[in-house]
């Protein structure tokens, strides 16, 4: 039997916990909020992350990073961006060259541009590196948790690897495809998240179901350029990691970034939505660290250009929308 370990107690972190312990697999769950651990001994169920969902007896809870892992084959960690590399270095001299290591944050790392694989390749010893990949795709928590049929993408230098992976822990529930396209996958959910802001300040201004599929399908051909540039596929993009995730996230209110542009329509500060909010916006770092890369890659991606103009420089939203709409006219191209 498969031995897992899954870092990170948040709502994805303690999804993919229960999920893995509802099918029998031996699983750790590092939680890091001391109150969020008692809760869990002594309810078992995270009443902060993902209420309503009591864990089976497969899942154990633990306080320290080692006890998460050094008994694990197989590691996910569900942190958000901005701790990563912290998180890393804490697990490095841990694991071992028999180990898969596999990512579920969706962001990039702000002052590198790095995608969270490249950041473990840079900080994992080369002496005891683990096998690495990545784990996205139209997923929330709350509904991966309640068994609802999701798909997702798995993608990994060794096909193999993948696949084996992927016979492991696909069910009817969760339909698991592979990849080899790490930087696209990785790469698709964090601009994703920009996107979802940018459908929440839509929505807000009172825009309809024509400005939505506007927005999805000009954010779809800019996560495209962007990730080609970076040496992405763009097939990859029309999949579950990019196209997939892009509509979930910018049609729904349980995602996080959209939220953040609804509230934003509605006179509150940034400072003030993110405060009242009990997990990370993945996309308001994003769209710093996208507008930025984008900028050192010279791509054109006006979208993420105008949300980061709103967060970061104050501009009206309704400012935003209207230059975007008053750009030079042109050919489509995707």
């Amino acid at each position: 039997m498969v031995k897992f370990g899954v870092i990170g107690a948040g709502s994805w972190g303690s999804a993919m916990a229960y999920y893995l312990g509802r099918l029998g697999f031996p699983t750790r769950l590092w939680v890091r909020e001391e109150e969020v651990l008692s809760d869990l001994l002594q309810t078992r169920v995270n009443h902060t992350f993902l209420p309503g969902y009591e864990f089976p007896v497969t899942v154990t809870f633990h306080r320290t990073i080692p006890e998460a892992i050094n008994d694990s084959e197989i590691i996910f960690v569900a942190v958000p961006s901005q701790f990563c590399r912290h998180i890393y270095q804490r697990m490095d001299e841990h694991l071992s060259k028999s180990q898969l290591v596999v990512s579920l944050t969706k962001g990039l790392e702000q002052k590198t541009y790095k995608t969270m694989t490249e950041v473990m390749e840079e900080v994992f010893s080369t002496t005891r590196k683990p096998k690495l990949a990545v784990l996205s795709g139209p997923s929330f928590a709350r509904e991966v948790a309640a068994g609802h049929p999701t798909a997702l993408v798995l993608a990994c230098k060794d096909p193999s690897l993948a696949r084996e992976l992927q016979e492991t822990i696909s069910s009817r529930q969760l339909r698991i495809y592979t990849s080899t396209d790490l930087v696209g996958v990785e790469l698709g959910g964090a601009v994703k998240n920009v996107m979802a802001i940018a459908a929440g300040i839509s929505v807000g201004l009172g825009y309809g179901y024509n400005s939505r599929a506007t927005l999805i399908t000009r954010g779809l051909v800019e996560m495209t350029r962007l990730g080609q540039a970076l040496g992405a596929r763009k097939e990859t993009f029309y999949g579950l990691a990019g196209l997939g995730d892009l509509v979930l996230t910018c049609t729904s209110e349980l995602s996080r970034n959209y939220r953040v542009g609804l509230e934003l329509t509605r006179g509150k500060s940034l400072r003030q939505i993110l405060s009242e909010m009990k997990m990370v916006a993945e996309g308001v770092r994003n769209t710093l660290t996208v507008h930025k890369l984008a900028l050192h890659k010279k791509i054109e991606m006006p979208i993420c250009h105008q949300v980061y103009e709103v967060l970061y420089r104050l501009k009206p939203a309704h400012k935003a929308l209207e230059e975007l709409m008053s750009r030079s006219l042109k050919e489509e191209k995707t």
